[in-house]
């Protein structure tokens, strides 16, 4: 009796762990499976090309700016689609989209959706066309 006992004892830590290491690698496993969204794509957030584009949507009428920008320098601004929520709260987020010294326009999510992505595949389908393959080079005998 005393020996199961103590074979129980020693398999909960076990167990416990072997369960944990499961959980781990599965939360591994889980993070190499990503999906590639880029500019373009629904979903996409961070800066966006406006050149060719009609006047977007804007969330707020003026361009935020959180860092001040040294006197006699000009930056141009950026227009980017962000969830309104971090345009909301842009002090805390604008780092992670690299335009914290920028002025920054946050478009619209309908008209970054229903107008900017299918513009812009069109653009995209439009430039791959007119852009020749590259000629492969032939193959050393």
């Amino acid at each position: 009796m005393h020996n199961s006992t103590t074979r129980n004892l020693l398999m909960k830590p076990f167990l416990a762990v072997l369960v944990a290491l499961a959980v781990a690698s599965t939360s591994a496993v889980a993070t190499n499976i990503g999906v590639s969204v880029t500019v373009g794509d629904p979903g996409y957030h961070g800066r966006i090309d406006i050149i060719n584009f009609s006047s977007p949507q804007l969330l707020f009428p003026e361009p935020i700016i959180i860092e001040a920008v040294p006197a006699g320098v000009v930056r141009q601004p950026v227009y980017v689609h962000v969830p309104a929520t971090e345009a909301k709260q842009w002090r805390k987020y604008c780092k992670k989209y690299k335009s914290c010294g920028q002025p920054v326009y946050f478009v619209q999510e309908v008209w970054y959706n229903e107008v900017y992505v299918p513009e812009y595949g069109k653009v995209k389908a439009k430039q791959h066309k007119e852009k020749p393959d590259k000629p492969k080079k032939p193959k050393k005998e």
